[in-house]
């Protein structure tokens, strides 16, 4: 059988780059967090908004699936509330991953991203709430070394980041 003639790809079937979760509900366009201080940003089923901020710590919380879809988003909102120029946002930024559903490896991709250019400002991004199966990932991958991994916002808004000089 040569290419042309090969039976056709069955009906339903999904493309590949489509593959994730269905079921995924935008969140609602803009809602203030709390005390104004930013509105989450709702992209295929992906929210992100921050939650708190305390001198150069800002808590973000994320929702919904990190995939091919969303990674883009998740990576671009980070390096913004970092701040360009240099030094305009705040320093460090924890990520409440606890609402994440499902993070694949363009999800991880895109973290490693933001980190790279977060860190090239002398900032840096630490993980809270990460559940078990994307924890797994991230000791799988090495990751777990790049990060800071919290179980908790609160042990990760309590601990100290690394010096900037220190990454």
């Amino acid at each position: 059988m040569t290419e042309e003639t090969g039976p056709a790809r069955r009906a339903g079937r999904r493309a590949p780059e489509v593959r994730c979760r269905a079921g995924a509900v935008a969140a609602p366009a803009a809602a203030s967090g709390p005390a104004g201080v930013t509105a989450p940003l709702a992209a295929g089923g992906l929210r992100i908004e921050v939650g708190r901020v305390r001198g150069d710590t800002a808590v973000v919380a994320v929702a919904g699936e990190i995939d091919l879809r969303t990674a883009g988003t998740l990576r671009d909102r980070l390096v913004g509330l970092h701040g360009r120029p240099p030094g305009a946002g705040p320093r460090r930024l924890v990520a409440d991953f606890a609402a994440v559903t499902f993070c694949d490896a363009a999800g991880l991709g895109a973290l490693v991203a933001a980190h790279n250019q977060i860190a090239a400002d002398g900032g840096e991004i630490a993980l809270a709430a990460v559940r078990p199966a994307q924890l797994r990932l991230l000791r799988i991958t090495g990751l777990h070394r790049l990060f800071a991994v919290h179980a908790a916002v609160e042990d990760a808004w309590a601990a100290p980041g690394p010096p900037a000089a220190s990454r």
